[in-house]
């Protein structure tokens, strides 16, 4: 179609300021934060498919009536909100349109007897948390990028929170949502504690990145928020394996620290200044809720460790941690100082407790022997189950002149890729799988793979939602 004649009808569609064909604003709403993207940015080199415009509807009907038209007219579409991703999630397709939602912007109720609160996909969770925490109440949901993310965002991606031992991610959280198909129909499934219906709708949505609809409201639980009652202790634990057999430990027998976090000894070394003492990992606790189960957690942690080689660090190392989990994400926007050529990245997976040792230890071991430009890895496990827990690992590398700087990066995710796999460990955990994972997409799901393809072309037939996401590319 005529780029002309498209922006023209669009901007009748949504209205005259809602769509913008202004180059260096399509660019900015092109762009996520998968850091071999950003070195491209500083060395020049940075080429992205160029999309067409950017539509920032202020409506579900809006939205509805945007891609009813871009479906009748087969035009690609990825839709967008916070834009914190990290996985070229958000990377659109040559002349398509980006369908940005932030802002759909409001938040809706706060139902404190229901205990639920009801919000707009382009609503910051940043301000939703600060909103609620004033009242007394809390989502549970604190993701790293908490000062950037939108709902929408962090619905489609199935994001997780710094606190989800305790909360569970954002699929324990979501209890009802609105969402609009690729043809311009409009969804709700209603707010209930549980039903027994037929399967649960609210998975299609969440998790599917944008490839199957767009998520335009939902409702969240909330919690009494108490950080007067937490109690928390961090540890020098002596090695990985040693702290992930403490923490299957903690799980199995009952216990839900919100936070449980376990740094490797790279990572004790290079991010943590040596804290925890040489050899040792550093184990973060911190336990939220009623005073009686904050204590009752605390006092358990302490007797449980006695029966590994630890050292007791106290409080500081955890206050130390909540005061910065987020400072990331504050400077994502800044330039970065490329001067010394490193890139530094990370990636997420998880297995169960069988194997998600020898996956942290089989990276670990492999990556230095195939990549003489690597400077760093390590990783650190945050986000534990009964069955098991994850690995988010760490990585920087030097770029070379004469190999591009994404050629380095697909190493070392083939890497973290094909050892997981290998051991039947999950490729993502929290980030989503974005497009770079996609390769690997046919061999996570087995053969299930083939009822995403169906459910694609039960719900955008004519695929013009998100390509190249979970599905191959095209598709």
């Amino acid at each position: 179609m005529n780029k002309a004649k498209m922006i023209a009808e669009l901007k009748e569609l949504a209205g005259e300021k809602q769509v913008t064909d202004d180059e260096e604003l399509v660019l900015e709403a092109s762009k996520d934060y998968i850091q071999f993207r950003a070195y491209e940015r500083f060395d020049g080199q940075y080429d992205v498919p160029k999309a067409a415009c950017v539509v920032r509807p202020k409506s579900v009907e809006s939205v509805s009536a945007v891609l009813k038209y871009l479906n009748e007219n087969s035009i690609d579409v990825v839709p967008r909100t916070g834009g914190s991703c990290v996985t070229q999630g958000v990377e659109p397709c040559t002349d398509g349109v980006i369908l940005d939602g932030s802002e759909l912007n409001e938040l809706l109720e706060v139902d404190e007897c229901n205990m639920w609160v009801t919000a707009r996909c382009g609503t910051p969770m940043a301000y939703i948390e600060d909103y609620l925490q004033a009242r007394g109440f809390t989502t549970g949901h604190s993701p790293q990028s908490l000062p950037l993310a939108h709902v929408g965002g962090l619905i489609a991606t199935r994001s997780i929170g710094q606190f989800s031992t305790l909360y569970g991610g954002i699929e324990d959280m979501v209890i009802g949502l609105e969402a609009v198909l690729a043809n311009g129909e409009i969804v709700r499934i209603k707010n209930n504690p549980r039903r027994s219906v037929g399967p649960d709708l609210r998975h299609l949505f969440i998790g599917s990145e944008g490839m199957l609809a767009f998520i335009t409201e939902a409702s969240l639980k909330i919690y009494p928020y108490r950080p007067e009652t937490r109690w928390m202790n961090a540890y020098g634990i002596r090695g990985m394996s040693n702290g992930l057999q403490f923490i299957r430990k903690l799980m199995v027998d009952g216990y839900r620290p919100a936070v449980v976090r376990l740094h490797d000894e790279e990572e004790n070394q290079t991010f943590w200044h040596g804290i925890a003492g040489e050899n040792n990992c550093l184990l973060l606790l911190l336990a939220d809720g009623p005073k009686p189960i904050t204590d009752a957690t605390g006092e358990a942690v302490e007797s449980l460790i006695k029966d590994y080689e630890y050292v007791d660090l106290g409080k500081k190392p955890v206050e130390s941690w909540l005061k910065t989990r987020n400072d990331a994400s504050y400077v994502m926007d800044e330039p970065i100082d490329y001067s010394r050529g490193i890139v530094s990245d990370t990636c997420e997976i998880s297995a169960p407790w069988t194997e998600i040792g020898d996956i942290h230890e089989a990276v670990l071991t492999r990556l230095p022997k195939e990549m003489e430009n690597l400077v760093f890895i390590g990783g650190h496990s945050s986000h534990s189950y009964l069955n098991g827990t994850n690995i988010y690992f760490i990585f920087e590398y030097a770029a070379r002149k004469d190999i591009p700087v994404k050629d380095d990066f697909m190493h070392l995710i083939r890497v973290i890729m094909e050892e997981t796999l290998s051991r039947g460990g999950s490729i993502a955990h929290h980030h989503g799988s974005g497009k770079y994972r996609t390769p690997w997409m046919p061999q996570e799901h087995g053969s299930s793979y083939a009822l995403m393809y169906r459910l694609k072309e039960a719900m955008d037939p004519k695929r013009i939602l998100n390509k190249g996401v979970i599905l191959a590319a095209g598709s």
